[in-house]
């Protein structure tokens, strides 16, 4: 393929920034424009090669280009692109009879969106309808979409833009394991405060419709707490019917490793009522869609359908997907590759004086970078080091909490484990060259 002529992009983004919100972020000192990607790697438009660790924000879940999903688009929009939800749809039924039967909810139902934003709305949307309240339980660092209601349950400031908000939120401790004050209990007195301050918060307010939970937080840095903390809430929650919303977007499909669904690390007290998802199911297609028992799906008393959620193409893509995920196996992948590749960060960012913790699962990891000898993030080294790792030719993200300070690096589930070491390599020079 050939490059896009040296320079356009940089008028590119003169363009972009005449047009677009102050607020649409880009990331480097100067951005750049993707032309096109195979396997793990991507070319800018100047014809720079680059391996791919953050995936399109999680989202290219299995490879870029995949042939089984370019193929099964193309074939699928060569018969119809687009009908909507009025009238039936043989891709999103076969979708969704798969999505059923891995979710581990029983007697469920599903929906589709086009975006975890739009699921994690339908969710809110369903749980307050089935509960009769608008109180919703959400966790600190935790991040659920753009939307007016998504931002309004979003427990990390630099992701809301505002406080107001159609719902009351009430915030729990326990999406962060070493900050906070809990720290620097063990994880069985971890859960136990947690679960106490859960049950304080209970007791000072009007029934809530649910708790809202990503298993691991995504945007908030990739921090999680000691498995079966949801299974202990659960209990909790359920000799009050309070629902347990689980946010999938970025934890499922495999991604983690030693489970399919995040709140698998949970289980103890069941499967969650509700779990949403969206990303890497469509390989870069625009899904996503909410997963519930019938009975709280079917809560609503007013007509409402999707125009683009489940549309034919997105389905066929995700069917195609779905199947390289299983058949493949690349959730086992994530676990080895994954397993190899936080060991390797490990060792790289041992004696990095800037380095406060190598963190995650699977092929979801972070790095939390701080001010040497101290606790305080550092997000002017966090932006120092994606500039480094671009310039010797890696792409990763960012995010966290208080601060933008942690490294986010999730690259497709297919990753071999040369590349592993490739990338490992690559960002243990931009962590030291910082």
């Amino acid at each position: 393929m050939t490059p896009t002529p040296a320079g356009s992009s940089s008028e590119l983004h003169d363009r972009h920034r005449r047009v677009l919100p102050d607020w649409l972020a880009l990331y480097y000192d100067e951005p750049i424009e993707l032309t096109h990607g195979e396997g793990r790697h991507v070319w800018g438009a100047d014809g720079t090669k680059y391996l791919d660790f953050f995936g399109g924000i999680l989202t290219t879940m299995t490879a870029h280009a995949l042939p089984e999903v370019t193929k099964a688009v193309a074939e699928q929009a060569g018969r119809i692109i687009h009908s909507s939800t009025l009238y039936l749809d043989r891709p999103m039924v076969e979708l969704a009879e798969r999505v059923a039967a891995l979710s581990g909810i029983p007697d469920a139902r599903v929906f589709f969106t086009t975006s975890g934003t739009e699921a994690n709305d339908t969710a809110l949307l369903l749980a307050s309808l089935y509960r009769n309240s608008n109180a919703i339980l959400a966790m600190r660092n935790s991040y659920h979409g753009r939307s007016f209601s998504a931002v309004g349950i979003t427990g990390n400031r630099a992701w809301s833009p505002t406080s107001l908000t159609p719902l009351q939120t009430l915030y729990v401790h326990g999406g962060v394991r070493t900050r906070g004050p809990y720290a620097h209990l063990d994880d069985a007195e971890f859960v136990a405060a947690c679960v106490a301050d859960l049950e304080d918060l209970l007791g000072h307010g009007r029934p809530p419709a649910a708790l809202i939970a990503e298993p691991v937080q995504g945007v908030g840095g990739f921090t999680s707490p000691p498995d079966g903390l949801y299974a202990a809430f659960r209990e909790v929650l359920s000799a009050r019917g309070v629902l347990w919303i689980s946010d999938e977007v970025q934890t499922g499909w495999g991604r983690t490793g030693d489970h399919f669904w995040g709140w698998q690390a949970h289980a103890a007290s069941g499967p969650p009522d509700m779990l949403t998802f969206a990303k890497g199911i469509g390989n870069g297609m625009s899904i996503g869609g909410v997963v519930a028992r019938a009975e709280v799906m079917n809560c609503l008393d007013a007509n409402s359908i999707s125009t683009f959620g489940g549309s034919p193409v997105t389905m066929a893509a995700g069917l195609a997907n779905l199947t390289y995920l299983l058949e493949h196996d690349l959730q086992g992948n994530a676990r080895r590759v994954g397993g190899l590749l936080l060991e390797r960060l490990r060792a790289a960012c041992a004696g990095v004086a800037c380095v406060r913790e190598v963190r995650g699962r699977g092929l979801m990891l972070g790095i939390e970078l701080c001010e040497p000898g101290t606790d305080r993030p550092s997000p002017e080294r966090a932006t120092a080091v994606l500039e480094a790792a671009r310039a010797g030719g890696l792409l990763i993200g960012k995010g966290g909490g208080h601060s933008t300070s942690v490294l986010r690096i999730a690259p497709p589930l297919s990753l071999t484990v040369a590349e592993a070491e490739e990338g490992a390599a690559l960002l243990e020079g931009a962590l030291r060259a910082v």
